[in-house]
């Protein structure tokens, strides 16, 4: 009778980066009732009915940096968990989705070249919602398993919140 937690947008990066910090953050962390989808959805719709631009959107562990018309911002300070923050910002790409706004993704990493930011344009296509579904599935089986998944030991291991529970 364990509570896991439904896959949000906070998992679906860790899932990418550690797999053990996934499991973890699933299993551990209790997320009060109300679906995040009904959450984002109220919230979204809230801020744009106020025809406030460019708001942050928070809700919960959610949040969306910027909502333009044309895209869904995140902001990231490195570009060092790149591949877990595009399949974030893919996910949040379908949420919104399926409240009726359609946007791309706009990923943009602060902290990479002295030249300023780098940028990516990401596009939820039919492709990459499948995998997306996909990744969700492999994420629901993980954190409901058993088994805690070994310790991968990055280098960055000492910023996380479970470094202690890990080194034990």
């Amino acid at each position: 009778g364990r509570f896991i937690m439904q896959v949000n947008g906070t998992l679906m990066n860790s899932y990418f980066y550690c797999k053990r910090q996934c499991y973890l953050l699933g299993n551990r962390l209790n997320l009060q009732d109300d679906s995040e989808h009904v959450k984002i959805g109220r919230e979204i719709h809230k801020q744009l009915a106020e025809g406030k631009k460019n708001t942050e959107i928070v809700i919960d562990n959610i949040r969306l940096d910027e909502l333009t018309k044309d895209y869904a911002v995140e902001i990231k300070k490195s570009d060092a968990g790149a591949e877990g923050a595009r399949w974030q910002l893919l996910f949040y790409l379908s949420i919104l989705k399926s409240k009726g706004i359609v946007r791309k993704g706009k990923l943009e990493f602060l902290e990479v070249h002295e030249n300023g930011k780098k940028t990516e344009i990401i596009e939820l296509t039919r492709k990459k919602e499948k995998e997306l579904k996909q990744h969700i599935e492999e994420i629901e089986a993980l954190l409901e398993s058993n088994e805690v998944p070994e310790c991968t030991c990055k280098n960055s291991c000492d910023r996380c919140s479970y470094y202690e529970y890990c080194s034990i």
